[in-house]
């Protein structure tokens, strides 16, 4: 038998929980999702999902508060701020338990202005482990930007 004998999943409406029966231990871990806005046209996803003391944001583009795309690169990214701390505080969290982000660029040249909006909105420092990758394109051909982060919940 292998470090874990038995893996499965029951779901209730917005929780599932994990259990993990190992030979060692048995735990139970419930996943909390949180909905994207109602304004939001998402596809299906939850915006964060939250296992033990960790919360799993997923990739948020700058949706404005009416659920368009913002024109240019620095009002997406205030967009995409802005959503990111809505579901971080719906989680109890802050920008300063983000412990990684993941940055997705369309464009190399919005890099250097991304690190200045970047400094403002998730400092000061330490900042969180970052990666930033310019990819060829998002879903919707008007997103800039895309941002996916990983916070600790954990207190004390």
């Amino acid at each position: 038998m292998g470090l874990f004998s038995r893996f499965w999943l029951e779901q209730a409406p917005h929780t599932a929980t994990l259990l993990i029966n190992s030979t060692t231990s048995e735990a139970s871990m419930p996943i909390q999702h949180f909905a994207p806005p109602p304004h939001v046209k998402a596809p299906p996803l939850s915006f964060a999902t939250r296992v033990g003391d960790l919360l799993f944001v997923s990739g948020i583009p700058g949706f404005d508060a009416h659920g368009a795309l913002a024109e240019g690169f620095e009002a997406q990214f205030a967009n995409v701020v802005v959503n990111i701390k809505r579901v971080l505080d719906e989680a109890g969290a802050t920008t300063r338990d983000l412990v990684k982000v993941n940055v997705l660029l369309t464009r190399t040249a919005d890099v250097a202005a991304m690190n200045a909006l970047y400094a403002g909105a998730f400092g000061p420092p330490p900042y969180p482990a970052r990666t930033t990758c310019v990819v060829q394109a998002l879903p919707d051909p008007k997103m800039l930007i895309e941002i996916e982060a990983v916070a600790s919940l954990a207190k004390g």
